[in-house]
């Protein structure tokens, strides 16, 4: 009996709202004329228990996608925060409003994201939108012809087709859809992070119906300096750049071509403080640490001031005081840089202890070399640098490391070199450097190089290069002993 009158009460609730969209169908369908308005009339249909919530970052992304829609972009790039509505507005409401409120019901979708159930679940959310009583009163044109969990069609030629991104390399569409193709857990491995940019690169170019009229859009959190959106970026492949970080900084400030500028105004201001308030952005900082606040929220896979390395710790004098211990620190790389290569850096630091306690860095040689280039370096800078600087060489594990210290050893008779093992991490060997420099007790000389070595160490770890801070490491980890060995090789 109690069964019978729910469902009762639910046939009758269902047809009072059929009965009031009908009344009101004019009205919704000339608000949904523009993207952000059919995103807050279609919301219930997809969250009934939540408010919607609106913040003018969603007008932003929505006019962003309506110019790819007009034909005015066909390559966008979004870097935003997560929990902003990324992926619904993106991947679920857009292709819902191309299909239905645009009459562009024969548009085809390639979807991707880096986990297939991602995948699945906004290719669910699309689905049921667009086959919901609400969306179906509205535009009774669009019927489903197939609905499967990851792709499904209507019955005017439109489909939306989806894909785990590492499996990128069939399907084609009118707009390819990429959100996050990077996993937070994998993103700081340099082979799985080579693998997906990899296939950005060679793949994704090809799955465009059209060469000319088709788009791209690449929605994303940055997660490394070398990520998608760092290819994008270093190798000008003409994608508009929306990018909003959770706090405003002003230097960074968003403009685009389609006439869209940052609104905020103040150092620090939110970007959706409606859902994400001061308290909220303030308690998850502590869990998430500085480099995931960078990259996540900031949009810039580095802290703003750096990391392990802050660019204020470090003093530029005009020369080191007298009676410094030297050292010369080698971080060793033997690849030349070819046309679309961007290898490792050999680097040579000069390290020294002053009486005081305090270590200057007067100077950083940093070259990319063949093998032969890289010994005429390093005996090069040893000459320079006269036998009052000892030297320290890395010994890679292996016969074949041993060998090759030994030869580099024997190529610098006469100096005080000595070559040996390199002993944990990048991280762990650069945590007493930083110690150190965090205290004002690290210098840098004034020279030329000074620029290029302070992006280093402010991106580190999460830059692309490390070559520096690992010939500090090592430089500091020598010049801090209190006694040093003679001629040797370990």
């Amino acid at each position: 009996m109690m069964k019978a009158i729910r469902a009762e009460k639910a046939r009758r609730q269902a047809e009072a709202e059929r009965i009031a969209l009908a009344h009101d169908a004019e009205r919704i369908r000339s608000r949904c004329q523009r993207l952000s308005g059919f995103v807050r009339e279609a919301w219930h249909v997809l969250e009934p228990a939540a408010a919607y919530l609106h913040g003018w970052h969603i007008d932003a992304v929505c006019a962003h996608l309506e110019a790819i829609t007009d034909g005015r972009l066909t390559r966008l790039l979004i870097n935003i925060p997560p929990g902003t509505m990324k992926s619904l507005i993106v991947s679920v409401f857009w292709p819902a409003w191309e299909w239905g409120p645009r009459g562009m019901a024969g548009m085809r979708y390639l979807t991707t994201s880096y986990k297939e159930d991602f995948v699945k679940r906004d290719s669910r959310r699309m689905r049921d939108l667009v086959s919901s009583e609400w969306y179906r009163a509205l535009w009774p044109e669009i019927a489903l012809a197939r609905a499967g969990e990851i792709s499904f069609a209507n019955t005017r030629t439109g489909n939306r087709e989806g894909v785990a991104f590492a499996g990128l390399t069939a399907g084609r569409g009118d707009r390819v859809i990429i959100d996050d193709p990077h996993s937070t857990e994998t993103a700081e491995s340099e082979t799985e992070r080579g693998k997906t940019t990899r296939i950005f690169r060679e793949s994704v170019p090809t799955r465009l119906n059209d060469p000319v009229r088709s788009a791209i859009v690449v929605v994303m959190q940055r997660l490394h300096e070398n990520d998608v959106s760092g290819q994008i970026m270093k190798l000008g492949l003409g994608y508009e750049h929306l990018m909003l970080p959770m706090e405003f900084e002003p230097e960074r400030r968003c403009r685009t071509s389609i006439g869209f500028e940052d609104p905020r105004q103040a150092d620090g201001d939110l970007l959706f403080p409606e859902r994400f308030p001061r308290a909220v952005v303030e308690r998850d900082k502590i869990p998430l640490g500085s480099y995931a606040v960078a990259g996540q929220f900031q949009q810039r896979p580095a802290p703003r001031e750096g990391g392990l390395f802050k660019r204020s710790w470090f003093s530029v004098v005009g020369a080191a005081p007298a009676g410094c211990t030297w050292i010369r620190a080698w971080d060793l790389a033997a690849t030349e840089q070819k046309p679309g290569t961007e290898p490792a850096y050999t680097a040579g630091l000069k390290m020294g202890r002053a009486p005081d306690g305090r270590f200057f860095i007067a100077d950083v040689r940093r070259e990319r070399l063949s093998p032969s280039g890289v010994e005429t370096l390093i005996v090069n800078t040893a000459q320079q640098d006269t036998t009052a600087c000892r030297i320290s060489l890395p010994q890679d594990p292996g016969q074949a490391g041993k060998m090759q210290a030994q030869y580099l050893i024997r190529q610098l008779k006469g100096f005080n070199a000595r070559a040996t093992p390199e002993t944990g991490d990048k991280v762990t060997r650069a945590e007493p450097v930083s110690a150190q420099a965090e205290a004002g007790n690290i210098l840098l000389v004034r020279a030329p190089w000074n620029d290029a070595f302070l992006d280093e160490v402010a991106n580190f770890p999460n830059g692309a290069f490390k070559d520096q801070v690992d010939a500090m490491s090592r430089a500091f980890h020598e010049v801090a002993k209190p006694t040093y060995g003679m001629l040797a090789v370990a």
